[in-house]
């Protein structure tokens, strides 16, 4: 009878033997169809914090707003994982292949370019068909209005800022993708990916592929007045709520900080840990 989990090192020398192994080589019009899936997938879970998380600040505080918000959003990591779908994100870890020369290195940077533009294509998509539905219209235009100040609040980080917190959300992320793989059994794995994705929402970490989503939402919805007025926000403040910001001011730091979170302090670690040959293996 198997054990209801894997251990870390089980884990990292299954997920370097066959499953990042068959991610690299999977049909690009598999990887296609399933990055777009991911893309929605993620901004299933964006949409519904923003709804649920509106207005919950007023009646319950900040703090308590922000650990909904993550425990909700948690929803678009489980259909990746459990439904089935490629996010750049948690794909990072592709990297244990590379470094085990399982696949090549060219392969993993392919595969992550078509993975980011699937997930690209599926949050653009998602994010018009939920503009087009008017939900944001709700609340009197609230939800609107909180999604406008989420994306405006991204689109303003520094450099710096946006990179740090890519960085420790893609650690999460990666990590919750790995105990998930871990876990054998459905429950396992919702409890493995809720966790993490809560406390990197929560704290307030950028993620690329949610920010596509938040960010295209927030630059739609800038130009209805009435989102604008029910933010409060200025014109003026409103200034790098457009597709320069949003590349150059937020995709950019945080896709990079994303990769470094993912790849270095997750694959690339747990490699060494448990998958680095020894000196005196050879022997």
């Amino acid at each position: 009878m198997a054990v209801d989990c894997r251990t870390p090192a089980n884990t990292a020398e299954k997920l370097s033997d066959s499953v990042c192994v068959n991610k690299v080589n999977a049909q690009p019009s598999k990887l296609i169809i399933l990055g777009i899936f991911a893309g929605a997938f993620i901004g299933f879970g964006a949409q519904l914090a923003t709804v649920a998380g509106h207005d919950m600040s007023t009646y319950f505080g900040v703090g308590f707003s922000k650990l909904v918000m993550g425990a909700v959003f948690s929803v678009g990591l489980m259909l990746v994982v459990i439904a089935g779908a490629e996010l750049f994100t948690g794909n990072n870890l592709v990297v244990l292949s590379a470094l085990d020369k399982r696949v090549s290195w060219r392969k993993v940077f392919a595969h992550w370019g078509v993975v980011f533009a699937a997930n690209f294509i599926g949050s653009i998509l998602l994010v018009y068909m939920i503009f087009y539905s008017g939900l944001w219209k709700a609340s009197s235009y609230h939800v609107g209005a909180f999604a406008l100040k989420i994306a405006n609040g991204k689109v303003n980080l520094s450099f710096m800022e946006a990179f740090t917190r890519a960085i420790l959300c893609n650690w999460l992320v990666c990590l919750a993708v790995w105990m998930a793989f871990a876990s054998r059994y459905v429950i396992g794995k919702v409890f493995a990916i809720l966790f993490p994705v809560m406390a990197f929402v929560a704290s307030g970490y950028e993620h690329s592929i949610a920010n596509i989503f938040f960010i295209v939402k927030g630059i739609l919805l800038k130009g209805q007045p009435e989102v604008v007025a029910a933010s409060g926000l200025s014109a003026e403040q409103l200034g790098n709520l457009n597709w320069n910001g949003f590349i150059f001011k937020n995709l950019i730091p945080v896709t990079i900080g994303n990769i470094i979170g993912g790849a270095f302090f997750v694959a690339f670690l747990y490699w060494i840990v448990y998958l680095k040959p020894q000196k005196n293996d050879s022997k």
